[in-house]
C-alpha cells in the first residue's frame, strides 16, 4: 500500500510547482514559508557577528521586508504570525492560516463600523483574498512597491517555497532552524557570497532544507 504522505510529497516537490495539488491553501494550518529574492541577490543585507551573536545588518529594503511581513495580520486578519527571519537573500516565515468561516462574520461588523478609517488606510498590499498564494503575493508586492517608489534596485525571485507543519514536533524542529538561520548562514543551502556564486533550483533546494530538518 502507498503511503498518503509520500503521494503528496512526490506531487509537492516536482520542478513544475511547489503547491500541493489537492491541499485547500485557505483551510487552517500551520505553513513553513521560504521567499528568495532574484538571483540570490543580498537585498537584505549581511551577516555580521557581534559579541558571538550572528545577525543580519539590514538594509532599507530588509527593514521593509520584516515590516511587511509583521504587517501581514493588520490586512489578513486570519493569519496568525510565529517565527520570521530575514536573511542576506531570503525570508523563512511561519503562518497560520485560522479558520475563516469561524471569524468571517466579526470582520464583517468590524470592516462595517470602521469603512472611512479602513479606506483611509494607506495598503502596502495588494487585493485580499482567502489562501497562502494571496497572502504571500500580497507581501511581495508591498515590499517590490516600496522599493520602486524609492529608487531602490530590488527583484523577487518568482514563487515561493511551503511546507504544511503537520504537528508539535515538526513545528519545534522548524522554529528551531529558523531561529539558527544566521548563525549556520555559512553552511546553509541558500548561501550565497557577495558575489553571488551558489545557486539552487526550488525543488532540490527545498528537499534538501527538508531532509534537514528531518520532517
Amino acid at each position: 500500500m502507498k503511503n498518503i504522505d509520500d503521494e503528496l510529497y512526490k506531487n509537492r516537490y516536482r520542478v513544475k510547482s511547489t503547491r500541493l495539488s489537492d491541499w485547500d491553501y485557505s483551510s487552517n494550518g500551520y505553513y513553513f514559508i521560504t521567499i528568495c529574492t532574484h538571483n540570490k541577490e543580498h537585498y537584505f543585507g549581511e551577516i555580521v557577528e557581534t559579541q558571538n551573536l550572528a545577525s543580519l545588518r539590514m538594509t532599507e529594503i530588509g527593514k521593509i521586508t520584516q515590516h511587511c511581513w509583521l504587517e501581514i495580520p493588520n490586512h489578513f486578519p486570519f493569519v496568525i504570525l510565529d517565527e520570521v527571519i530575514i536573511m542576506p537573500n531570503h525570508v523563512h516565515g511561519i503562518l497560520a492560516i485560522e479558520n475563516i468561516a469561524s471569524i468571517q462574520n466579526e470582520n464583517d461588523v468590524v470592516e462595517t463600523q470602521n469603512f472611512v478609517s479602513l479606506r483611509r488606510k494607506q495598503n502596502k498590499f495588494g487585493p485580499q483574498s482567502k489562501n497562502l498564494a494571496s497572502i504571500i503575493r500580497g507581501f511581495k508586492i508591498g515590499v517590490k512597491k516600496y522599493a520602486s517608489m524609492n529608487d531602490i534596485i530590488f527583484a523577487w525571485q518568482s514563487g515561493f517555497y511551503d511546507h504544511i507543519i503537520r504537528n508539535d514536533n515538526d513545528l519545534c524542529r522548524i522554529r528551531e532552524y529558523v531561529a539558527n538561520n544566521p548563525v549556520n548562514w555559512n553552511a546553509d543551502e541558500l548561501f550565497t557570497n557577495k558575489n553571488n556564486v551558489k545557486t539552487q533550483d526550488f525543488a532540490s533546494l527545498r528537499m534538501t532544507e527538508i531532509n534537514k530538518l528531518g520532517i
